[in-house]
């Protein structure tokens, strides 16, 4: 059985932050919660956190233990120990702070730990150049002998040896109380390394193993540097992903996805398109240029954009258009329908073919609460409509330009409120000589 524990109680003083580190967002989703959702994929029966006193309850359903003062990464397992000792199989042990691992990185680490029969398998990461993760020592091939802190190296050292240690482990739940006892606080920080837990058990003839990631999945977040480069990273991943299942990205370095964005084959993404959570897009859809897309559905061979703003709880249906600068919100917009331009819909259900002008906007406002308005099948709004909701529109119906539309209107009805146009014959004349005097005086 496996389990999982995450060690979340790093002050963050870096961060330079009232929010606590784990919660800041990487791809519109807190770091700690990018980890929850990779054990939870390979499928980690119990989930425990250790957090510092200013980290809030995570989930309800996963205990938290708090370790304060903070005395090393050794001394927050130490904090959940008695949890520890209910559990059976294998405990995984990360980082909430290094939100980048991927699933399938964590299940060939499950594969090495079993097909070698080790007690405890170490996530490396071969990484070149001056940096701070601790250096794996091996052993007899592939025996982890020890895992030695950057902080304990030299300059030299830190140069040659390029395993690093990316801070996750498995380990045998029954041999890990044993090995927790063990440590001690005798090095350069004055804390309990959980690292030391390898040299411990490789020193009574335990089994050690490791497995590797790429450099870019283990990078931990201290700062927001950090934590951009981290965003960027995350882009890169899923820029790559999206590419390789056949989504189009013409400017691949100019779109930005969230950590739960959907796209199926045969989609086209413009440059410069952004992604906020929640959206999914079926397949010989077209993003157009500038769009901002959060929390909506976008079915098969739908147009969006140039510069439009989709917002949370739209759909779009089949063969769906809309067009540049327009906002939609909560809206439903069926099946060959179109809002070409300069438009907004919020709180609307826009039925088959109906063809909303420019300028419209459905006023769902009243400054307390929020109202809808129902358009029917094969409608006609004309440009700069004003339809105050509640208000619906049947079938077949036309409404036109310049209206502003309180009451309901009928199926295969025709709409119009707007004043009477007056002209007066020769007064445009006079005002434009009026205009010009003034302008030579």
């Amino acid at each position: 059985m496996l389990n999982a524990l995450i060690l979340a109680a790093g002050d963050g003083k870096r961060m330079k932050s009232s929010l606590a580190k784990p919660l800041h967002k990487l791809a519109g989703l807190a770091m700690i919660d990018h980890v929850i959702r990779s054990v939870r994929s390979v499928n980690a029966h119990d989930i425990a956190i250790v957090a510092s006193p200013t980290l809030p309850t995570i989930d309800e359903a996963i205990p938290t233990f708090i370790q304060s003062p903070p005395k090393g990464t050794g001394h927050a397992v130490q904090c959940a120990l008695d949890w520890i000792k209910t559990l059976s199989g294998d405990l995984l042990i990360l980082c909430g702070d290094a939100p980048l691992i991927q699933p399938k990185t964590l299940t060939h680490l499950l594969e090495q730990k079993k097909n070698t029969q080790a007690d405890i398998a170490v996530l490396a990461a071969d990484v070149q150049g001056p940096n701070q993760y601790g250096r794996l020592v091996l052993e007899n091939g592939d025996q982890v002998g020890a895992i030695v802190e950057a902080k304990e190296l030299s300059a030299e050292d830190i140069a040659q040896q390029t395993l690093c240690n990316s801070g996750v482990f498995l380990v045998s739940v029954a041999k890990l109380p044993d090995l927790l006892d063990q440590l001690d606080d005798d090095n350069a920080s004055g804390e309990f390394y959980l690292t030391d837990i390898v040299k411990l058990a490789h020193g009574q003839g335990l089994k050690t193993t490791y497995s590797l990631a790429s450099e870019r999945e283990i990078q931990g977040v201290n700062g927001r540097a950090d934590l951009a480069r981290a965003e960027r990273t995350f882009q890169e991943i899923t820029r790559e992903a999206m590419l390789d299942n056949g989504v189009t990205l013409q400017a691949p370095e100019t779109v930005f996805f969230a950590h739960d964005t959907e796209i199926a084959s045969d989609v086209t993404i413009e440059p410069n398109v952004v992604f906020g959570p929640g959206v999914s897009i079926a397949s010989g859809s077209r993003i157009k240029a500038f769009s901002h897309l959060e929390g909506c559905k976008i079915s098969e061979h739908v147009e969006v954009g140039p510069f439009a703003r989709i917002r949370p709880g739209t759909v779009l249906s089949e063969k769906s258009k809309v067009g540049n600068f327009v906002e939609l919100k909560n809206t439903t917009l069926g099946p060959k329908s179109k809002v070409n331009h300069l438009s907004y819909c919020g709180d609307t259900t826009i039925g088959e073919a109906s063809n909303i002008g420019a300028g419209t906007i459905t006023c769902n406002y009243d400054g307390a609460r929020k109202h809808q308005t129902t358009i029917g099948d094969e409608c006609f709004i004309g440009s700069n409509t004003s339809l105050v909701a509640p208000v619906t529109i049947g079938n077949e119906a036309v409404i036109a330009a310049g209206s502003t539309i309180t009451n309901h209107v009928d199926d295969k009805a025709l709409a119009f409120a707007r004043t009477k146009q007056t002209t007066l014959s020769g007064k445009g004349k006079v005002y434009q000589d009026r205009v010009k005097a003034q302008k030579k005086d």
